[in-house]
């Protein structure tokens, strides 16, 4: 772990650079580069990168989300192979999986998010429950995860 003014000064050498290449193909890569040249060990678990900072990258000009922290296997209601079977669509490998940006309305698959005092779910139009979520463990979780945050890109 390093501290927060060896991570001032090893980010400021990095903005200096050229380009650099992407230590990893697909929409990780560039996360993983930055975290190779600051000298940090990928962790994935649900504590911050530095400290209490929460560490994220993103290529200019990329249009796509950034995952502030990851799904919690304990939310699933049905068994996710199920639902990516019955509910998913192909990414651009024809993978299925559910790669949507939810809202409250229903989508073009049927699903929607569904919020109520003290939980969020997302759902379908037919009432299945797919996934679960307690406010109060989300909060909990961003807490934890993002006391603070670094974006670059």
């Amino acid at each position: 772990m390093i501290t927060t003014d060896e991570f001032q000064k090893r980010f400021n050498e990095i903005k200096n650079l050229d380009w650099v290449q992407s230590a990893r193909r697909g929409p990780t890569g560039i996360g993983q580069t930055l975290e190779k040249l600051l000298g940090l060990t990928e962790n994935n678990i649900a504590l911050p990168d530095l400290h209490e900072v929460e560490l994220k990258a993103h290529r200019i000009g990329s249009t796509s989300m950034i995952t502030l922290f990851t799904f919690n296997r304990k939310a699933w209601r049905m068994k996710p192979r199920d639902a990516i079977m019955k509910y998913g669509t192909p990414d651009v490998n024809e993978r299925m999986g559910l790669y949507f940006t939810m809202s409250p309305k229903p989508g073009g698959t049927g699903l929607f998010l569904h919020t109520e005092n003290e939980a969020i779910s997302v759902r379908h139009i037919s009432g299945e429950i797919i996934a679960e979520w307690a406010l109060e463990a989300l909060a909990a979780q961003f807490i934890k995860k993002m006391p603070g945050l670094v974006l670059s890109h």
